[in-house]
């Protein structure tokens, strides 16, 4: 039987194509190249009072129990949209978590660290946890944000599937990660910044790539999908009352503000808690 929406919607695009072509130059021309936020990439919290110093385990480290997250990805991990570090993602989440019982009750010290660059690729994800050098201990999480990149630069869905496999791979093999979580791609249609058609049909590649990353992650031990409740940050936000979009949405319109870096943040911690649980 032959399905007549795909193609219906196959004969828009080509419609559309040199639509989609102008629209995507005029918003790389004119959309404001935001910097990443300044402030620290890596740090150590003290979850609970050093031991007293007479204490036999006070000069022992080994004894500590450590909790290492690390936060790799693209410019949305990189915190794009928010002054400084403390405002975006790493910043919001680092002391959500050091707020948790759980991990009061569990770790002594918290290792945090933040690999993200603006503009990566699932490839370039992959390239980069190659190059690092391998940690002297497991990671406990790994946080990753991709796909966006993957989807404007219009990259197959199946060359999108063998890298995601391939960090999967790489991060359970060479980083120990206990727990691998995949934030799931924004809604890119919302995105303020890109227009009407383009954004359909931008959001709609986003959707094919995100539902083949929430199957890759169902297939994998230890790996996570996370399905980005972005209805819950307006809902929480508004308390009721209609809300701008673009309230969520940094000044380029494209990538997060403070404020959805904080809600994101929330949703992240909740997740990692669950799951060391």
């Amino acid at each position: 039987m032959v399905d007549t929406s795909k193609m219906t919607a196959v004969a828009r695009d080509v419609l559309f194509a040199p639509v989609y072509l102008y629209q995507g130059h005029k918003i790389k021309r004119d959309t404001v190249r935001l910097p990443e936020p300044n402030g620290d990439r890596h740090g150590q919290v003290q979850l609970n009072s050093a031991p007293d110093a007479s204490s036999p385990d006070a000069s022992n480290d080994d004894n500590k129990k450590t909790l290492t997250v690390m936060v790799v990805g693209d410019s949305a991990a990189a915190g794009v949209g928010s002054q400084t570090q403390q405002e975006a993602l790493v910043g919001h989440l680092i002391p959500i978590l050091t707020q948790q019982p759980l991990i009061h009750t569990t770790f002594d010290i918290l290792n945090w660290s933040l690999q993200a660059t603006t503009g990566h690729t699932s490839f370039d994800i992959l390239r980069r946890l190659y190059v690092l050098p391998t940690p002297s201990q497991p990671t406990d999480v790994m946080v990753l944000s991709v796909g966006v990149n993957d989807t404007t630069s219009n990259v197959s869905v199946d060359k999108w599937q063998q890298q995601i496999e391939d960090i999967i791979a790489i991060a359970q093999r060479k980083f120990g990660v206990r727990e691998l979580i995949f934030l799931s791609l924004p809604p890119m249609a919302q995105m303020p910044a890109i227009p009407a058609p383009l954004n359909n049909f931008v959001g709609a590649k986003a959707a094919i790539l995100d539902g083949m990353l929430q199957q890759i992650c169902t297939a994998h031990d230890g790996v996570t999908y996370m399905a980005t409740d972005f209805a819950r940050m307006i809902e929480e936000h508004s308390n009721g009352s209609p809300i701008d979009i673009r309230v969520m949405f940094a000044s380029d319109g494209f990538h997060p503000s403070s404020l959805m870096y904080g809600y994101w943040a929330e949703q992240v911690a909740e997740l990692i808690v669950e799951l060391l649980e």
